[in-house]
């Protein structure tokens, strides 16, 4: 899967080249052949190799007083490993850009060890990365993964069943409770610090015959929108289906973003022979949410399932959203 890892290059004095080295002894075995101008990686053993990147901004994706600086770098880390995981692959590798106002200086090894959990249950490694100083906290991941069969967004097609995983809504919760001065739930705390990547669960849909795939970053709405967008068809939600988290509507439910679940399309018949053995594959719930129509076909005439996949997402450039 990998080259042979060299050792790490031998770096000067300074606080730059110190903050390094703390990574490093942070990271342990994680962190592979650091300090050159670019990382060297194998080509792939199979399949096809999947990039993606990712960035956490402080007031944008979190606000400081919700969540310890471990969960940002959990958070950071999900959030770009979950990408590969919607196209059905499997993380290899990690680079890691970090802005650092002087403020986040003393946390910066807690972050690493959020992120260092995260990469290491993937199975994956650190290769690189960059530091700078400035005035907002930030990291930007890319990750480095490979996939026996890649799923993307846009090979839906008209009769495929769409399925969700897990239980949604925890995170909207929690930015709710918080946005009105209280507390959310632990478990939809749980939901927003503490995601998971749907690694094993993405593979599975890709095997099995998932036509189009996407993390639910921008809400489940939002990002049957783009499925839909990307495939040219309608995605028709059923709300009654949406399987919600305790206390949470299925209203919310939909339009919660950050939950790092897969949204997939699958023929039905792809998706009868995976329901029967999914208990294998994971413990979370695999849920039959909506179906995939002709993009022609006139949406009045449908029952009311639906119509909720038409509403909007989580846009990252609107003005006056609450960071997520």
């Amino acid at each position: 899967m990998s080259l042979e890892p060299r050792p790490h290059q031998a770096m000067r004095e300074g606080a730059e080249f110190d903050t390094i080295r703390a990574l490093m002894a942070r990271w342990g075995d994680l962190a592979v052949d650091i300090g050159d101008d670019a990382a060297v990686l194998a080509p792939p053993t199979f399949g096809a190799r999947v990039v993606s990147v990712d960035a956490c901004v402080e007031d944008v994706h979190f606000r400081r007083g919700w969540i310890s600086a471990r969960e940002v770098g959990v958070r950071a880390a999900v959030a770009a490993l979950s990408d590969l995981a919607a196209m059905g692959a499997r993380a290899e590798y990690v680079l890691i850009a970090f802005v650092i106002p002087d403020g986040w200086r003393e946390q910066l090894s807690e972050v690493a060890d959020g992120m260092g959990a995260v990469v290491g249950e993937a199975g994956a490694r650190i290769v690189g990365g960059n530091l700078s100083r400035g005035v907002v906290f930030s990291m930007t991941t890319t990750v480095i993964g490979s996939a026996q069969r890649v799923v993307p967004r846009s090979g839906a097609r008209a009769g495929d069943l769409v399925v969700v995983t897990g239980l949604l809504g925890g995170p909207g919760a929690a930015i709710q409770a918080w946005d009105a001065g209280g507390s959310p739930t632990a478990w939809s705390r749980g939901r927003f610090a503490a995601p998971v990547p749907r690694w094993a669960e993405g593979e599975a849909l890709a095997l099995a015959g998932a036509t189009a795939m996407i993390d639910i970053s921008d809400g489940l709405a939002g990002d049957a929108r783009h499925v839909a967008a990307a495939s040219g068809v309608r995605v028709e939600l059923e709300a009654t289906r949406v399987p919600a988290g305790p206390g949470i509507s299925a209203e919310a439910a939909m339009q919660s973003g950050e939950e790092y679940e897969l949204l997939a399309c699958i023929p039905a018949a792809a998706y009868e022979a995976l329901a029967a053995g999914w208990t294998a594959v994971s413990a979370v719930p695999l849920t039959v949410v909506g179906v995939v129509v002709d993009a022609h076909t006139d949406a009045d005439s449908q029952s009311n399932s639906a119509k909720e996949s038409v509403a909007s997402g989580f846009d990252h450039f609107a003005s006056g959203k609450t960071p997520r």
